[in-house]
């Protein structure tokens, strides 16, 4: 069965299809947008304007969902400080304050971790807490599959770390490189691909939603 993956990131594509590759839901075939014939639409940057992840990650779902009529997942992350109340949260991509009508810069990640830094300021490595947040949704289209547990579903993963003072290492993306895994002691940018989907968040959100993903079924016909 085909579902579809609702984004454009060529790198979370493949990620999401490795992380289901390895659980109960192996059996689908997950596309991108492009492979749904869905065409890029100024529409999807005002998608993500809810307050929430779970909201956040919902109506991405159903915007794509409708638009390609097979079921499709969807997902919202973001770093939450505990220094910075929770920031930046579901403002994670932009966190770093942009000039109005500014279009968001190539270096975005770069300056968002200097941001991030400057907020925290000299505060000591054991009171820099946060966490990873990913929640992942199921939406489904009526009348047409079956899954058990409702046509929406969300699943909620996270990855607690702390805030390094300046970066390391060289894989990954986003605030990666300050983020440190206290258990292996290396940031996630210093992580195989492997060992990120293991001991991350989004590993974590997609594979509690797989074992939903495993009881889609198409709605048979009358005979």
């Amino acid at each position: 069965m085909k579902v579809l993956l609702a984004t454009r990131n060529a790198h979370k594509l493949l990620e999401v299809r490795q992380i289901l590759a390895d659980g109960p839901a192996r059996h689908l075939d997950v596309l991108g947008p492009d492979e749904a014939g869905i065409p890029p639409s100024p529409e999807e940057e005002h998608i993500e304007a809810f307050e929430s992840f779970e909201e956040n990650a919902m109506a991405k779902a159903r915007w794509f969902g409708t638009r390609a009529g097979i079921p499709t997942l969807a997902d919202d992350s973001g770093l939450e400080v505990d220094l910075l109340d929770g920031r930046p949260g579901v403002r994670s991509r932009r966190f770093a304050p942009l000039a109005p009508g500014e279009p968001e810069p190539e270096d975005q990640d770069r300056r968002n971790i200097d941001h991030l830094l400057d907020l925290l300021g000299d505060a000591p490595l054991a009171g820099r807490t946060g966490r990873f947040v990913c929640v992942a949704a199921l939406w489904v289209p009526e009348h047409e599959v079956e899954v058990e547990g409702g046509r929406e579903q969300m699943r909620r993963g996270e990855a607690a770390g702390l805030i390094l003072g300046r970066p390391r290492g060289w894989e990954g993306f986003g605030y990666d490189p300050v983020f440190l895994d206290p258990p292996t002691g290396r940031t996630f940018a210093e992580m195989t691909a492997a060992e990120k989907r293991r001991r991350g968040h989004r590993g974590a959100a997609f594979r509690a939603i797989a074992p939903a993903l495993a009881t889609l079924n198409p709605v048979r016909g009358p005979s």
